[in-house]
């Protein structure tokens, strides 16, 4: 919504092409750019017309039948003004916008219809200073800065913080009074602007509110159930869920009681593994079912063949050995002679 008050912009149709040049051709050892005719000046036999020529046109120049504007439906824009309006009265959005509202009284801010009827600029000060409200309009004026870029030679040489948006029901003598305050913007609220209520696109706008324009809220967005008086036929949207804290409902004792017990933390690979099947006997088994069968049959076979080892070792170890030497081969052994036949 922010592109729809641009204003078309183009160049000159005609800048940069303003001059009579024609190109040399080939065979002069210069480039076949266009150049300007004539003589006795520098500007005969320089090039022309191209963006990459000193005083040539710009390359793709633009045009007026830009698409400038953007089409929001209807309904997209009511209901982005109803919730910002929502979103004044939450404290926390307030404060995160950097509204100074630390002394205020409540949020949202209602003052009585008294305020519509203020005339002069200091009778408003002096409320916003009762409010405790100005300390917002003082951030303001503090943060008025030099703007940076071409944009301060166009009328839009200062830049500067928003302050508080006062919302009426009636025009007293209220914009008079309010106008001429740093960052003070107002708004009827029968035409509240989406680019009021959420500056930059952030909700959470410090809104006072008067009396009757409070009370006028209804009539103009309506509820859930009851249609809205300026708005044909429209409705407040019914949220999907009665309470949006999806943390506090997480937490609670009913959806804890109907969960299972965590379980052991596993993580995951970001990759697949590569695994050697010929080494790993549990990727080779999920290749080949069979692996495990020949595996099997391996090593009833192996331990068939060591159980029959086994026991001929044992039965070897159970043959009685001699204990001594016979009497004829001492005989023999001691006479070192051979025996006789």
């Amino acid at each position: 919504m922010a592109k729809n008050h641009r204003q078309p912009y183009a160049v000159s149709r005609h800048a940069g092409e303003q001059t009579s040049a024609e190109s040399w051709g080939t065979g002069r050892a210069v480039a076949r750019i266009p150049r300007v005719s004539g003589g006795g000046t520098h500007r005969a036999g320089q090039a022309a017309f191209g963006n990459m020529c000193r005083g040539g046109r710009m390359f793709s120049p633009t045009k007026v039948w830009r698409k400038w504007h953007v089409k929001t439906n209807t309904n997209q824009k009511r209901y982005a003004v109803a919730s910002s309006v929502s979103a004044s009265g939450v404290t926390a959005l307030v404060m995160s916008r950097g509204h100074r509202i630390d002394k205020i009284s409540e949020v949202p801010l209602v003052v009585s219809n008294e305020a519509e009827s203020i005339q002069k600029t200091r009778d408003a000060v002096a409320l916003l200073k009762a409010l405790n409200a100005y300390a917002d309009v003082e951030k303001v004026i503090a943060s008025r800065k030099i703007r940076a870029g071409k944009g301060k030679m166009r009328n839009r040489r200062h830049r500067q913080r928003v302050g508080p948006l006062v919302v009426f029901a009636q025009d007293k003598g209220i914009t008079r009074a309010f106008r001429n305050i740093a960052g003070v913007e107002l708004a009827h609220v029968s035409s509240l602007n989406l680019l009021q209520l959420a500056p930059g696109g952030h909700m959470g706008r410090f809104i006072i509110w008067t009396q009757g324009a409070f009370e006028s809220l209804e009539k103009v967005f309506g509820s859930q159930t009851v249609a809205s008086v300026q708005k044909h036929n429209y409705t407040l949207p019914t949220a999907v869920l009665s309470n949006v804290d999806i943390t506090r409902i997480m937490k609670s004792e009913e959806v804890r009681a109907a969960l299972r017990p965590r379980g052991p933390s596993r993580i995951k690979r970001p990759f697949t593994q590569k695994k050697n099947p010929l080494r790993n006997f549990g990727v080779q088994v999920r290749l080949n079912p069979y692996a495990q069968t020949l595996r099997r049959a391996e090593i009833l076979k192996q331990n068939k063949k060591y159980t029959h080892k086994n026991q001929k070792t044992e039965k070897l170890k159970r043959r009685p050995s001699p204990t001594s030497a016979s009497k004829k081969f001492l005989d023999i052994l001691h006479s070192g002679s051979e025996p006789s036949a």
